[in-house]
């Protein structure tokens, strides 16, 4: 399976449609959102995505409660607070923002995940700490790299892709 992945958002309503196509052809009915969503209003374009949306919350989003209400509208969209765990395909999977620097790094160390998704940086990347894979899909928004991008994970080859938006 091709999990789409994306986050830190930021409100920014073209480069989120523009993510929402792109990981449409690309990925499989999964998509993480690593938090920042900021505004209710985004959730709409988010619900786009062909499949289910699972994502957390990160340091900038305000209204929480209004948050989970506009994803309770889209019926594939929901936001699981500030961290969430799956298995998918067999693999064990954490989910977070990652502005908590001590709980990212101790999650990455632990070696009890396949793979770690977060966001918060801005900056996309792809590493490994022993058999664990760490994605960043940096920014959608764009606004502090100028480089929006996002990613794409595969389960079946367990490779991550980061996706330029422009």
């Amino acid at each position: 399976m091709r999990i789409g992945i994306l986050g830190d958002t930021h409100d920014h309503l073209p480069n989120i449609r523009h993510a929402v196509g792109l990981l449409n052809r690309k990925a499989e009915g999964l998509f993480l959102h690593t938090g920042d969503f900021i505004s209710p209003f985004v959730i709409p374009d988010l619900a786009g995505l062909e499949g289910t949306v699972i994502g957390v919350y990160g340091n900038n989003d305000g209204d929480r409660d209004l948050l989970r209400i506009r994803c309770g509208d889209t019926g594939n969209v929901r936001i699981e607070g500030n961290f969430y765990e799956m298995d998918c395909d067999g693999l064990r999977i954490a989910l977070l923002h990652g502005h908590e620097k001590t709980l990212l790094a101790d999650l990455i160390e632990s070696g009890l995940f396949d793979l770690v998704v977060h966001g918060h940086t801005h900056r996309a990347s792809i590493s490994s700490r022993g058999k664990t894979l760490v994605i960043n899909p940096g920014e959608v928004c764009g606004y502090l790299t100028g480089a929006p991008t996002c990613a794409l994970y595969d389960t079946r080859s367990r490779e991550g892709v980061i996706l330029p938006l422009l």
